[in-house]
């Protein structure tokens, strides 16, 4: 079983979306196995962002992830880092389809109200950002 980690961003949390994400990604058959909701502090989101430190957006992206509470998960399925991607649709809302969490739910490119992991390589190494071994759940 593949695992990938997910973050509900700021506009997400803020609006009370949390729940209604967590039921989207619960319904495509993925189990909830870690979850915390941490404040970033800006050496956190920009390890976390740390692919994009050489893009124009990187000052703007580390400051938004940081701007308030988050909800960091850990997601645990068959083709999980697929699965969510799919489930969490393009990450610029006007492209995204409807039925996806960013088409019905995300604002802009930057307010788009969820990340996930892009590969099984990038997902082991963001979860190890928020996430310990035995803060992960098997059952």
């Amino acid at each position: 079983m593949d695992k990938s980690l997910v973050i509900i961003k700021p506009d997400a949390v803020q609006r009370g979306l949390t729940g209604t994400i967590i039921n989207r990604l619960e319904s495509q058959g993925l189990k909830l196995v870690a979850l915390k909701m941490p404040h970033l502090d800006k050496d956190s989101a920009q390890r976390l962002y740390a692919i994009h430190k050489d893009k124009s957006f990187f000052k703007s992206l580390v400051d938004y992830i940081s701007c308030a509470p988050i909800i960091a998960m850990v997601f645990e399925g068959k083709r999980a880092v697929e699965l969510i991607r799919e489930t969490m649709g393009h990450t610029d809302p006007a492209k995204a389809e409807t039925g996806t969490i960013r088409g019905d739910f995300g604002l802009d490119i930057e307010h788009n109200t969820i990340h996930g992991s892009d590969s099984v390589e990038t997902a082991e190494e963001e979860i190890k950002l928020f996430f310990s071994e035995n803060e992960i759940f098997n059952y």
